[in-house]
């Protein structure tokens, strides 16, 4: 509000904080917690074909840091993926304001093919050409039977839209996964695909969807961690 001023004063106008847009709704991305480690030869339980190993003990530490942070926002709703490491993540800060968790289905990680249940991990840190391919053309559906990146695409958007329609001028907390964290913040920006991909484990992104706006506040906050996975 302008303070009233003598006549012939020029008018004053100071910078002020960025206010949310009205019916905007506040979308807090949570990356899972550190899952446990891909042993060769040993593959993933898969859920739905999609590898879904559970926290590691790591992982465990990282949802309780990141969940305690969250408790303090007025969270209004929360929101898992289909796979055992969101909703492991998702639990302390469920456990704490009593909210029930929602599934969606459409937050679960891209799916990655014949590189499902660890295979993807091995195959990136052994420089595989294939994986050398992928990041080179920004494309998951480069893996064999991957998820193509218009598809993977879409089931984002389409997710993204109904927690904003389920919730307006609300504040969600979504536990979600890498690639679809990279996702939201790439088409929010209008970014090369994979700009944001590679958000830390128990990281918090944040934007304001407003309609077809999308409105970036942070991206992998780990603030909370204590100073695990800061580079």
């Amino acid at each position: 509000m302008t303070p009233p001023r003598a006549p012939g004063e020029p008018a004053i106008y100071r910078q002020g904080p960025f206010r949310r847009p009205d019916g905007a709704t506040d979308l807090v991305l949570v990356r899972h917690g550190q899952s446990e480690p891909y042993v060769a030869g040993t593959p993933f339980p898969l859920a739905g074909g999609h590898g879904d190993p559970p926290l590691s003990a790591q992982g465990h530490e990282q949802a309780s840091q990141v969940c305690a942070r969250l408790a303090a926002m007025g969270v209004e709703a929360i929101y898992v993926s289909t796979l055992r490491r969101t909703e492991e993540t998702a639990a302390p800060l469920a456990a704490r304001l009593r909210i029930r968790p929602r599934v969606d289905a459409d937050l679960r990680e891209v799916y990655l093919g014949e590189w499902e249940a660890g295979q993807y991990r091995k195959m990136v840190a052994d420089q595989h050409p294939i994986a050398v391919r992928m990041f080179a053309t920004q494309r998951w559906d480069v893996i064999p039977g991957a998820e193509s990146t218009e598809d993977f695409a879409g089931r984002v958007r389409a997710v993204v839209g109904r927690m904003a329609a389920a919730h307006p001028d609300g504040r969600v907390v979504a536990f979600t996964h890498g690639g679809v964290i990279g996702q939201v913040l790439a088409m929010a920006t209008g970014s090369k695909p994979f700009a944001f991909t590679g958000a830390d484990n128990a990281s918090i992104s944040r934007i304001f969807v407003d309609g077809d706006r999308w409105i970036v506040r942070c991206y992998n906050d780990v603030a909370h961690l204590d100073g695990q996975n800061r580079t």
